[in-house]
């Protein structure tokens, strides 16, 4: 609860479709395109908050021009410093150049960032990594336009080691072994590739090489170069690169791990991370935001031309859940119903723990992010007590009085903010005992809206690592004195690490895997850990397509709510006064939430591509090891 996860990007790409004049009559700027990419981009920031990139490319530029600018940042508030540097750079040209005013001819030819294409991002430091270099978009130069690549994408890939030993075998000496270059290489390495036989043939038609230039822009086939490309990814992605005279794609993996929504009509093509960012830049109706297709590429030519293309096979759709509990914005009209209906789902569970007492019960949630499955939890819990008032009405219809159902109808679900973050606090000491009575401290209480015989219901999105929750939120709700406090998770419980893009890496990190390691202890059944570490072992050299998950065996023995139990007990502590329950969604009721996101590994450990099993399995070697090492 309220633990710190980390998800890999964010995505933003516009296109202008029209020259830049018409921006400037309808609009009334030229700089249209870099205006909506800021919005794009900040109403991304949910998805990354450690760096952020933009890049544009000017169309048909004359040679000796400057037609690719680049800007990135990793500063505290990093969206903010990108364009606070693309604006000084605008004001100071057109301050210094009065006549580039109503000009837009002189606007594109002088000033940098001015152009049709356009692509941000927003990142997470998932590694740990936040160096300016790490951060997106990435650029590989070349003096033929249509070999200059700019890649970006929201992706994590599980065999990185594999694509990087492919590019050395091609003759090539990546500068590092990280997904992003590895990729843009590999692309590169195609993209280059296409453009020589391409220019090949045009000499053998008998064009100049300065005639073959534009022939080789419009002839260059996207598709069939991402195809070469993407033979051996494994991994989640949705990755998005500009060529340097003009083409762009988004291409998104066949299990349609990560999110791509785009939309196009007469003026530009936009693609972004998440539908709703798409729908209140450019003012559109939820229907017009398409999913771009698991496999496939959203291709937009030089020429204005747009395609989906399928560049590979789609397999089972697994589109990640953790979008629609957490990451995404709420403001997704699929996306809010769908966290109401988590907590719709979840009630059954809370009665059971409260016995049915919903009198002497008060509902409340941390964090914020929280809210929305809050709302469905209290109207499914008042849906259950209208049914009781109802029942009761009915069974005493002939006896009631105005005054007892005056009473009757008064009784409402009760419901309070109990915490408040306090967001100035900073746990800057690192020293442990110092910190954690920092922790403690993090949240603010609401005194005097709880009673001695009260249950205390608090919701959450997901219960991950259970560190805040043991060292402070548990301790500050028991400040309160209930009876009982029971933590909701509106997630099932995580027990697997993630590979494709959420900082889940390390399992002993989760702690439903610490709770299934303490029932083996206790229940002498121990073994089974030393059975797994051997099984995962004899897989190490296999091909990924081999390699079968058997830390499932680690819960196999128990129920989910004996693990639930004993994470409870975990997370309590001999101080807190109050009995402590913890309830986690089921697995069966996430799919009946968020039906078209059934990627669900990080609580089945049905990974939905062949890297998954490897990645859980190096993940629990690692774990048996005594390794502080990622499993990917």
């Amino acid at each position: 609860m309220s633990d710190a996860l980390k998800h890999e990007c964010g995505i933003a790409l516009v296109r202008l479709l029209k020259p830049l004049e018409y921006y400037k009559e309808k609009y009334g700027t030229a700089f249209y395109g870099i205006q909506k990419m800021y919005l794009m981009m900040e109403k991304q920031h949910n998805r990354g908050q450690d760096g952020a990139g933009f890049a544009s490319i000017k169309l048909d530029v004359e040679p000796g021009q400057r037609y690719i600018s680049r800007v990135r940042s990793n500063h505290a508030q990093p969206i903010q410093d990108v364009f606070a540097q693309i604006n000084d750079r605008i004001n100071e040209e057109m301050s210094a150049h009065p006549e580039y005013a109503n000009d837009v001819n002189l606007q594109k030819e002088k000033i940098p960032y001015v152009g049709e294409l356009f692509l941000g991002h927003v990142r997470y430091g998932t590694f740990g990594k936040n160096s300016i270099e790490s951060v997106h978009p990435f650029l590989r130069q070349s003096n033929w336009m249509h070999r200059n690549l700019i890649l970006a994408g929201n992706f994590n890939m599980t065999n990185v080691k594999e694509l990087f030993e492919n590019l050395v075998e091609l003759g090539q000496h990546p500068k590092e072994m990280a997904d992003t270059v590895t990729v843009m290489e590999k692309i590169g390495h195609f993209l280059d590739k296409e453009v020589m036989q391409l220019y090949q043939d045009c000499k053998a038609e008998g064009y100049s090489k300065r005639e073959a230039s534009p022939v080789i822009a419009d002839r260059l086939d996207i598709a069939k170069i991402l195809a070469r490309s993407a033979k051996n990814l494994d991994g989640g992605y949705a990755m998005a690169g500009l060529l340097g005279h003009g083409d762009a794609f988004v291409f998104r993996d066949p299990a349609g791990i990560r999110p791509a929504y785009f939309y196009q009509d007469d003026e530009v093509v936009v693609v972004a991370s998440e539908r709703p960012v798409i729908q209140t830049v450019f003012n559109v109706p939820f229907e017009k935001v398409q999913e771009i297709d698991p496999g496939n590429a959203l291709i937009i030519k030089k020429n204005g031309k747009v395609s989906m293309n399928q560049i590979l096979e789609p397999t089972v759709k697994k589109a990640c859940s953790f979008e629609r509990i957490y990451f995404s914005r709420g403001s997704d009209a699929e996306i809010y119903q769908e966290r109401k209906n988590l907590g719709k789902l979840i009630l059954p569970a809370v009665l059971d723990s409260i016995d049915s007492d919903t009198d002497n019960t008060v509902f409340s949630y941390i964090p914020n992010t929280a809210e929305t499955s809050f709302y469905g939890l209290v109207e499914a819990a008042q849906d259950f007590l209208n049914q009781r008032k109802n029942n009761y009405i009915l069974a005493n219809r002939n006896t009631l009085t105005a005054e007892t159902l005056q009473e009757l109808l008064a009784v409402k679900i009760r419901t309070e903010k109990v915490a408040i973050k306090d967001a100035k606090l900073r746990t800057f000491i690192t020293e442990d005992s110092s910190r954690d009575d920092l922790v403690a401290h993090v949240y603010d209480v609401t005194y005097g809206v709880i009673k001695p015989t009260d249950n205390l219901v608090i919701i959450d999105d997901s219960i991950v690592r259970g560190t805040t929750l043991k060292m402070s939120i548990i301790k500050m709700m028991d400040r309160l004195n209930p009876k009982r406090i029971v933590i909701v998770s509106s997630a099932p419980q995580i027990r697997y690490p993630d590979c494709y893009g959420i900082d889940m890496a390390k399992l002993e990190g989760l702690v439903a895997f610490r709770a299934a390691l303490a029932l083996l202890k206790e229940k002498n059944l121990y073994h089974i850990v030393d059975e797994v570490y051997t099984k995962c072992k004899a897989q190490e050299n296999y091909a990924d397509t081999e390699v079968v998950n058997y830390v499932t065996a680690i819960y196999d023995q128990f129920t989910p709510e004996e693990i639930s139990d004993k994470i409870a007990e975990m997370l309590s502590s001999p101080e807190i006064n109050a009995e402590v329950k913890i309830i986690f969604q089921k697995v069966e009721d996430l799919h009946i939430a968020c039906p078209k996101n059934l990627g669900d590994w990080y609580f089945t450990g049905d990974y939905p591509t062949p890297g998954g099993n490897r990645v859980v399995n190096r993940a629990f070697m690692n774990f048996y090891e005594g390794k502080d090492a990622r499993a990917y």
